[in-house]
C-alpha cells in the first residue's frame, strides 16, 4: 500500500492514543494534529513523542467542542504542560484561534483525517465534515462517534461527499467499529439474524482526569442523564456520579451506532441490536470480557449463536485506536479507487 499522510483533530485521550498507536502501524505518517489551542503541521512527519509529552492530560472539560468554532485559547479545564496549553505547548505547533482551519489549509497534502472529537452536539462532527467539503478537500474523513442519530446526518451529506471526492468512514472505533465488523462477519452463518448483543468492558485506572471526553460521553448513556446533561455538568458533578457508582459503572441498552450501521449494511434490523458494558475507572483490568453474540437461523434451519471475544489483555487503545487507523487505511484504498460517500465499519474491513 502507498504511504498515507494523516491528521488528527483533537488531542485528548483518543487523539493522543491514535498518534501513539500510529508509530507501530506501517505506511502511516502523522503530519498534522490540533486541539482547541493550537495546531502542529509538518508534512515530513510530526515528532510524536514530543507532541505526546506536550499534550499529556490535554482534555477540555467541555469535551473539546470549542475547537469546532475556533473559540480562542481559553485553557479552562485543560491540564497544562509548558508555557501554553495542549498542542500549543509543543515546539512543533503554533497557538491559533482557528485550529481546524489550520489543518484544512494544509489538507491538499493530507490523505486522511481522523476526527477524534466528542459529539456532545449531535451535529458537531457532521459540521466539521462540512468545513472540509466546503474547502474542496479530496480525501478520507474518519470518526469514532458513538451516537446512532449522527449516522443519518452523515448519510444526508452523501451526495456532497461524492461530489467533492470525500470518503467518510463513520463509527470506526471499537463499538461501533471493530465489534460492528465482527458482528457482520459472524452474521454470515445465518439466513436470518435474530439478535446481536454487544457487551464491552473497559478499565481506565487513570480515571476521569485523563479520559474526560470518553467518561463524560458514557455517563450520558445512563438512564437518569442525557447528552445535554453530560455536556452541561461540571467536572465535580461528573466525578460525583463516578463516586456514586464507586468507580464501576454498568450500562444497558445504550444508544450506540452499531444498530443503524448493521441495519444499513443489511445485517439485521436496528431494533435487534443491543449494546451494554461496564466501565471501571479504578483499575486498568477489564471488569468484564468484551463479547459479541450473533444469534440467527442457519442455512440448515437451525438456531445458533456465533460468539466473538476480545482478549482481556487488549487495552481500550488497542481496540479503539488500532481499528480506527485500520479503517482509515481501508478508507484511503476506497478513496484512491474513486469510491466516495459514507461507509460504515460493516461495509469495509480495516487494513493492518
Amino acid at each position: 500500500m502507498d504511504e498515507v499522510n494523516f491528521a488528527v483533530l483533537g488531542c485528548g485521550g483518543i487523539g493522543r492514543r491514535t498518534l501513539e498507536v500510529s508509530t507501530d502501524k506501517e505506511h502511516l505518517t502523522p503530519v498534522a494534529a490540533c486541539d482547541r489551542n493550537g495546531a502542529a503541521v509538518d508534512h515530513d512527519g510530526l515528532d510524536v513523542d514530543e507532541l505526546l509529552a506536550a499534550t499529556e492530560g490535554n482534555i477540555a472539560s467541555d469535551g473539546g467542542t470549542a475547537a469546532a468554532s475556533g473559540s480562542g485559547t481559553d485553557s479552562s479545564g485543560v491540564k497544562q504542560t509548558g508555557e501554553n496549553a495542549g498542542v500549543a505547548a509543543s515546539v512543533q505547533a503554533d497557538p491559533t484561534e482557528e485550529p481546524i482551519e489550520e489543518v484544512i489549509e494544509a489538507s491538499d497534502d493530507i490523505d486522511a483525517v481522523l476526527i477524534a472529537l466528542p459529539n456532545f452536539e449531535h451535529d458537531f462532527i457532521p459540521r466539521v465534515a462540512d468545513r472540509f467539503a466546503e474547502a474542496g478537500y479530496e480525501g478520507v474523513l474518519v470518526d469514532v462517534l458513538k451516537r446512532s442519530r449522527v449516522i443519518d446526518m452523515l448519510d444526508d451529506r452523501t451526495d456532497e461527499f461524492e461530489a467533492e471526492g470525500i470518503t467518510f468512514v463513520c463509527g470506526a472505533g471499537a463499538t461501533p467499529g471493530f465489534l460492528t465488523g465482527a458482528a457482520a462477519i459472524a452474521a454470515q452463518s445465518f439466513v436470518e439474524v435474530h439478535e446481536v448483543e454487544i457487551w464491552w468492558g473497559v478499565g481506565l485506572k487513570s480515571g476521569y482526569e485523563d479520559n474526560r471526553g470518553t467518561v463524560r460521553e458514557d455517563i450520558a448513556h445512563l438512564p437518569e442523564y442525557d447528552i445535554d446533561d453530560a455536556r452541561e455538568m461540571s467536572d465535580a458533578e461528573i466525578e460525583a456520579v463516578i463516586d456514586e457508582y464507586d468507580g464501576v459503572i454498568e450500562f444497558e441498552d445504550m444508544e450506540h451506532a452499531d444498530d443503524v450501521l448493521l441495519e444499513r449494511a443489511g445485517i439485521c434490523d436496528a431494533e435487534d441490536v443491543t449494546v451494554g458494558g461496564i466501565l471501571d475507572v479504578t483499575s486498568d483490568e477489564k471488569p468484564t470480557t468484551t463479547t459479541v453474540r450473533v444469534t440467527g437461523t442457519t442455512f440448515d434451519g437451525e438456531t445458533g449463536t456465533n460468539s466473538f471475544e476480545l482478549d482481556d489483555a487488549t487495552s481500550m487503545a488497542a481496540n479503539v485506536n488500532g481499528p480506527a487507523l485500520g479503517y482509515l487505511k481501508a478508507g484511503v484504498r476506497r478513496n484512491r479507487a474513486g469510491e466516495y460517500g459514507v461507509f460504515g465499519p460493516a461495509d469495509l474491513m480495516p487494513g493492518f
